[in-house]
């Protein structure tokens, strides 16, 4: 492993080259289980480790847009092309990233054995495979509402879209991935734009509870903002690299696709009105900004709300008398805590040693594991070790059955307040320019400065340093003062960083 820690236990990343970090990210994600890659360049494989972290990512979030009243459904994967071309903003923000398919069948060459198009078998139309799904479902939605009376009508669904990385990463950035991507339709734009915001804080709540990662809420830029939204909301957070990363959004779509497709109600007054739209979603995305938000030289540290096992075990022995007894004993300890919620690993797998398997569920974040041996057994006690600390200390049996779930609720805390820590510590306030080129060039960051609202400063910014506005946050300070770049008037400041 590359990473520069502590020998003792986990404190923090002390300075290392974003390469280095590239370099252990791929690593680890391969190793710990979690994808790799796949045949087609920029799309992944999802290992069995990787898919049961997702499903504990989609199953709260799943929980918590029914508990708002929204319903799940399914689109195609596919989308006439001339559907995009109906909201002009929308077609030309994917154009560069869409897959298209043109024909249905393919052909053999009987002496080559080589498979092309079939000629003969082109589509009328282009499908493009879906990049997002707005305009889809927009088709949809104009058969489904037609009075007052079907609004809200609240929709979400989970997916994989495409679209084509030119630098793809695994989880972070792929040509394929997974996510969810609501839609709804509102009959006033003041309904709309509280829906998207509600969304916004269901996202922030769900990565800082439950993946323990700090995040920022805000507005986008309108050169950032997605193709086709008038307003676009995120959440931002930062990485050990000091590169940011857009961990969800959530956009005011007002009545651009409503219009492109046709899509009115007829209000309590009998008048025909366009629907007001918001679109929202998070990805598989979210697992890489897990990793690069708590791992260490040892692999991933993963928090426990999510984390597919939350307590390993590994029965420890070396004769075959000791190996059915600690073995047993093992598996009742492991059943015990399952019949408490806990989500438990037994690893009485007899082709490794212990301190393979240590190693191992390291190397898979485990936030904690208990080891027991033939002497523990005649103690009636337990060997404890944390995960994202690196302590270990022996208990009473008893005790730290009972203390387990405590303990996964402080490691929870703990993680995010550790990452808070980090992400202060790595957010610079500045009123000079050379000095927020020096911070970026050198350490990374979040960057507080104050911008004059121009898309132009804006982009020359951009090129000049390779950092965007992440977002205008929406609790911003009242502190008035003057562009970092032009120093004209600024009401208050945004949040620069190089980006993921």
């Amino acid at each position: 492993m590359i990473l520069l820690l502590t020998p003792t236990k986990y404190t923090e990343f002390m300075p290392i080259s974003m390469q280095a970090v590239s370099d252990w990210y791929n690593e680890i994600v391969e190793r710990a289980g979690l994808a790799e890659h796949a045949p087609v360049r920029g799309c992944m494989i999802i290992k069995p480790y990787g898919w049961a972290l997702w499903e504990q990512i989609q199953r709260p979030l799943d929980e918590a847009f029914r508990a708002t009243g929204h319903q799940n459904a399914y689109f195609p994967l596919f989308i006439p092309l001339s559907f995009l071309a109906r909201e002009a903003q929308h077609v030309e923000g994917f154009a560069q990233e869409c897959a298209i398919v043109t024909h249905y069948r393919i052909k053999t060459d009987p002496d080559t054995r080589q498979v092309a198009p079939d000629p003969e078998a082109e589509l009328e139309e282009p499908l493009v495979v879906r990049p997002t799904s707005e305009t889809i479902i927009w088709h949809a939605f104009r058969n489904w509402i037609k009075s007052y009376r079907d609004l809200p009508l609240l929709i979400n669904q989970w997916a994989n879209v495409v679209r084509w990385e030119k630098r793809p990463r695994l989880f972070l950035r792929t040509a394929e991935f997974l996510w969810q991507e609501g839609h709804t339709a509102h009959a006033t734009a003041e309904e709309a734009l509280q829906e998207a915001l509600r969304i916004l804080d269901i996202y922030e709540r769900f990565v800082q509870e439950y993946l323990a990662i700090p995040v920022v809420k805000g507005r986008k830029t309108p050169s950032e903002r997605f193709a086709g939204a008038v307003e676009t909301f995120t959440i931002e957070t930062l990485l050990i690299d000091g590169k940011a990363l857009q961990a969800g959004t959530s956009h005011f779509l007002g009545q651009n696709f409503a219009k492109a497709f046709d899509v009115k109600f007829l209000n309590p007054k009998n008048e025909l009105e366009y629907v007001w739209a918001t679109s929202w979603g998070v990805s598989t995305r979210l697992i890489g900004a897990l990793i690069l938000s708590h791992g260490d030289e040892k692999g991933i540290i993963l928090p426990p709300r999510v984390a597919p096992i939350q307590v390993v075990i590994v029965p420890i022995w070396r004769t075959e008398e000791e190996r059915l007894s600690v073995g047993q004993k093992a598996q009742e300890i492991g059943d015990r805590l399952q019949r408490q919620g806990i989500r438990v690993k037994v690893d009485d797998d007899p082709q490794h040693r212990p301190g393979w398997k240590f190693n191992e569920w390291e190397l898979r974040g485990v936030p904690l594991r208990l080891a027991i041996g033939p002497k523990d057994l005649q103690t009636e006690s337990v060997e404890v070790a944390w995960r994202h600390t690196g302590e270990k200390q022996t208990y009473p049996l008893s005790a730290a059955i009972e203390q387990l779930p405590h303990w996964l609720e402080t490691i929870q805390k703990g993680l995010f307040e550790r990452a808070q820590k980090r992400i202060q510590r790595q957010t610079h306030y500045t009123d000079v320019y050379s000095e927020m080129q020096t911070l970026l060039e050198e350490q990374g960051g979040f960057i507080m400065a104050h911008w004059d609202g121009t898309p132009e400063t804006e982009l020359a910014i951009k090129q000049e340093t390779g950092a965007t506005i992440r977002c205008i946050p929406l609790e911003p300070s009242e502190e008035k003062g003057r562009c970092i770049y032009t120093g004209r008037p600024s009401s208050c400041r945004v949040l620069f960083a190089k980006a993921y």
